[in-house]
């Protein structure tokens, strides 16, 4: 079973004091000789992962936002991990495929053979726009993603590569660095309407499956679990495909689930600028449904389910420090790793 969190950045990083004075010095000048905190604060937070058992890390991306650029952050940082992989989201329609094929070369052969790509077809349209994108709905923007992916691959894999798609046309394009290793970065991706799913079983080797926001009980999480794998695997096996499934918990240990939970809001509120407990709790609650939110003796267990469903992948939203990060690996990743 492998184990993967996110690099904290305010788009995905909640309850933390770096990324809270990186956001509000966002708009002014850095002290001379001064790094932006979410460089430190990342930096020693994923290299505790790296040492920690964790084995990937995720570069999420927010273009209008105060988060530091995804490819610019993989980057800088993970070049220097021993163990992770770096997975950076990318959206098509914004990132020219090209362009992308050559940056994930380069940081593949940075990272030691150790990237992937997560491909994002959602968007905020006031964001895309603003950055070049055109917003596309239906199955438009899948059609999109499977051309933007068959070029990256084509890219990779051939010495020149042409497409005469719907949404781009190549002729004779060449990519004169390769990645690190004759097998190209994998793909993963998040999408999961009917559209979507088809998209994820025609293109991609990941799926992360999102718990419903709807269920009441840990066990109603796991039964859609259960039909997510199932439907996902019979989709993938009709094309002659296998597909590896993850998901995304919030991942806390306390004296018990009630305690964890708590001192996990406590701490959030810390940091969040909206202090409303009762919308924190509304937006916690789906995470707290997924079981991974109490003793180590609890969240072990349920993180055996999942892997009984058939998940190889738990990507941790947790309170990014150091110190829970060690906790964590020492005692949730590293006693599962061989599952």
């Amino acid at each position: 079973m492998h184990f993967g969190l996110y690099a904290p950045i305010p788009m995905a990083t909640v309850g933390s004091p770096q990324t809270a004075s990186s956001h509000a010095m966002a708009l002014s000048p850095l002290p001379e000789g001064v790094r932006d905190p979410q460089m430190e604060h990342s930096t020693d937070l994923l290299l505790t992962a790296d040492r920690n058992g964790f084995e990937l890390c995720l570069f999420a991306e927010r273009h209008l936002g105060s988060d530091l650029s995804a490819w610019i952050l993989a980057g800088a940082i993970a070049s220097r991990f021993e163990n992770m992989r770096a997975l950076v989201a990318v959206h098509p329609g914004l990132l020219d495929p090209v362009l992308t094929a050559k940056m994930s070369a380069s940081l593949d052969r940075m990272c030691k053979g150790r990237m992937a790509l997560n491909v994002v077809n959602g968007w905020f349209d006031e964001e895309f726009t603003m950055f070049g994108g055109d917003v596309l709905r239906g199955p438009d923007r899948y059609q999109r993603s499977k051309e933007f992916i068959e070029i990256l691959r084509g890219l990779w894999q051939n010495e020149s590569f042409s497409m005469d798609g719907q949404f781009y046309k190549l002729k004779d394009a060449k990519l004169l660095l390769k990645p690190a290793t004759p097998t190209p970065p994998e793909i993963f991706s998040v999408s999961f309407g009917d559209d979507g799913r088809e998209f994820v079983a025609e293109t991609c080797d990941w799926w992360f499956i999102n718990y419903p926001k709807e269920a009441e009980t840990t066990d109603d999480v796991l039964r859609a679990i259960e039909d997510c794998v199932k439907d996902m695997t019979q989709r993938a096996e009709r094309l002659g495909r296998k597909m590896r499934f993850g998901i995304n918990p919030f991942v806390a240990l306390g004296r018990d689930e009630e305690s964890a939970i708590e001192e996990t809001i406590q701490t959030i509120l810390k940091y969040d600028p909206d202090g409303d407990v009762r919308k924190l709790k509304r937006r916690m609650l789906p995470n707290t449904k997924a079981g991974c939110m109490g003793t180590p003796e609890q969240v072990l267990k349920q993180m055996k389910r999942f892997h009984e469903l058939g998940l190889d992948l738990v990507l941790c939203k947790l309170i990014p420090s150091s110190e829970n990060v060690e906790r964590i690996g020492q005692e949730i990743v590293t006693p599962l790793r061989s599952l």
